[in-house]
């Protein structure tokens, strides 16, 4: 009785959110109120709720977590002022000599654009307005431009350093230690943040590589719908000016959590001073742009704790009706034992994106999911990769995909939709040939991780 409670409950918060309320408020709020019913009736353990100030306080001091804010300002002084405007132009331009070289610009500074903001909605309308009007004047087919832009905007989820990978991967280490002492394992292995990013990166950069090789592939077989070669007016010192900097910083910050010489925090902090100056020294930084820089950062900041806090009061609430048991017992009896309910968590998640956020998925399905998986014997880096790129390919997916209807936003009318959605096809192909690349061979995500 009380196992199907949880899940009711678990319903109603899917459907709330699917009518657009506030995540954070609608997370706590439905646990709140179906709580004081179970209490009402005796269904409910009001001690479960005691527990949530400690919850709350440990959530609010995990140093693990300073990571979001100074990695949200990072991509946001990048977005706010001209330094991605400045690289894409530049890389652009330096492979202007090559057929597509536009397109391939677009995926490369689409990467590290998608990798400082780690938000799949900045990235695609940022690139949107930046390169979608060049691409076109430029003679690029509707359906070949908009791909592009939208397979690249959703590479936020698994480039690293990214919000979305800091998120998971504290969802993770808790639920990573949670398997393990339910297992009696009291000396519990931990996953960090950093073992995701570092997990990450050769997935990530597959997929970069895939998309540019499809992108040649294209001007190769189909040249009218990609144009020739652009011709490059920029001098090399303005196409050092507009890409090494950029780079530099990004390098600085990665290379600093894979050489082991800093935590991901650690490379937020520097990441976020050296975009400052970065801004700084361009002369792209006014009071006003300021104020907007730390306006959006406390927003999207404030939005992210607030769904923590709802986050942990929900799932005390879930595991106070014994959802939990009744998910471990269900995932027991499956066929296929860990491959099963492995292939169906994928599954659900995949609808899920559809009409919920990543941010929503992390707080609301993994911590349910995460520490009956991680039992089973599965790798809690292979799981969140899996995860990571398994959400970006539903928010490419027609009709429904986050992604689509962002690009939809900001693309002029000659635009049609179904130019959108035929664009993304090959993409969301080649993110499905990744994860069943990474399905077979998992090392691909943990092989980095256990050798640094």
């Amino acid at each position: 009785m009380e196992g199907s409670i949880a899940l009711w409950m678990f319903a109603a918060v899917c459907l709330l959110l699917m009518l657009g309320y506030p995540v954070a408020f609608t997370l706590s709020g439905t646990a709140l109120l179906f709580a004081s019913v179970g209490i009402l009736f005796g269904n409910f353990d009001v001690s479960f709720l005691e527990a949530l100030p400690g919850r709350v306080l440990g959530t609010v001091s995990y140093t693990a977590l300073i990571a979001v804010p100074l990695f949200v300002l990072m991509g946001v002084i990048l977005e706010k002022s001209r330094v991605a405007e400045e690289l894409l132009s530049s890389m652009a331009a330096l492979l202007g000599g090559v057929r597509g070289g536009l397109a391939v610009a677009v995926v490369i500074v689409g990467a590290l654009l998608a990798a400082s903001t780690g938000i799949v909605g900045a990235t695609v309308i940022t690139m949107g307005l930046l390169s979608l009007p060049t691409m076109l004047s430029a003679g690029y087919r509707a359906p070949v431009a908009t791909g592009v832009i939208c397979a690249t905007g959703t590479l936020g989820q698994i480039i690293p350093p990214s919000i979305a990978l800091v998120l998971l991967g504290d969802i993770l280490s808790s639920a990573y230690q949670q398997a393990q002492l339910q297992l009696e394992v009291f000396n519990p292995k931990t996953v960090s943040v950093g073992d995701l990013f570092v997990g990450a990166l050769l997935p990530g950069l597959l997929l970069i590589v895939l998309y540019t090789i499809y992108i040649l592939l294209v001007a190769l077989l189909r040249p009218s719908s990609v144009p020739g070669a652009e011709t490059s007016t920029v001098s090399w010192p303005q196409l050092l000016y507009g890409l090494v900097p950029p780079l530099a910083l990004i390098a600085v910050v990665l290379g600093s959590i894979l050489a082991g010489a800093a935590t991901p925090t650690e490379a937020a902090g520097v990441g976020a001073t050296g975009a400052l100056l970065l801004a700084a020294t361009r002369r792209e930084l006014n009071r006003q742009k300021l104020q907007e820089i730390v306006n959006s950062t406390l927003e999207v900041t404030a939005m992210v704790f607030m769904i923590l806090i709802g986050a942990a009061v929900f799932s005390l609430v879930f595991r106070g009706f014994g959802g939990e048991e009744l998910i471990q017992s269900f995932f027991a009896d499956l066929p296929g034992g860990a491959f099963g309910a492995t292939l169906l968590v994928m599954a659900v998640i995949f609808l899920l994106g559809f009409v919920l956020d990543f941010i929503e998925i992390t707080f609301v399905v993994v911590p349910i999911v995460g520490p009956i998986l991680l039992m089973m014997g599965i790798d809690p880096v292979w799981l969140g990769i899996m995860i990571a790129i398994n959400l970006q390919t539903s928010f490419l997916t027609p009709p429904f995909g986050f992604a689509l209807f962002y690009l939809r936003g900001v693309a002029p009318e000659t635009v049609a939709t179904g130019d959108i959605y035929r664009g993304v096809i090959p993409f969301i192909v080649i993110q499905l040939l990744v994860l069943a690349i990474l399905w077979w061979f998992p090392e691909l995500a943990t092989w980095l991780p256990s050798r640094l």
